[in-house]
């Protein structure tokens, strides 16, 4: 479950913490009220790897309502996540409205994207794979 405002606040403070694989993190958690806050901003690993973030988070429900997620080695956008349903795919039903984008042809090219959703912390899967994948630690 999304956690209270205040605790979703420390965990994103403290990321750098967490995973050392981080470099730098530009991510700023801005309230919108007493349940309502947005997530900005830039989480950059070694080797110009950079995941470009933005949450818009609602902590009465609690629920994450909307995001993007895109993951770049310098100005290559190598994949990116986002929730826009696409009914029509059956290729997607089973994370939907949860995808990736993946290159070849990378703005149409879809794949499911299990593990994200709307009332869990995407932030540590996000920055698992990259570790997996890009940077080659285990978890």
């Amino acid at each position: 479950m999304l956690p209270a405002l205040i605790v979703y606040e420390r965990f994103i403070y403290s990321l750098l913490d967490r995973y050392p694989s981080i470099r730098h993190s530009t991510l700023v958690l801005i309230p919108h009220g007493p349940a309502f806050a947005e997530l900005t901003g830039v989480i950059l690993f070694e080797n110009d790897i950079r995941l470009t973030v933005w949450e818009d988070l609602d902590f009465d429900e609690p629920i994450i309502q909307g995001y993007s997620y895109s993951v770049s080695r310098g100005e290559e956008r190598l994949y990116w996540y986002d929730p826009q349903p696409h009914p029509n795919d059956p290729m997607l039903a089973s994370t939907h409205p949860h995808h990736k984008h993946v290159p070849p042809n990378i703005k149409r090219n879809r794949i499911p994207a299990p593990g994200l959703s709307f009332r869990e912390p995407n932030l540590p899967l996000l920055i698992e794979e990259i570790q997996r994948n890009l940077l080659s630690i285990s978890d």
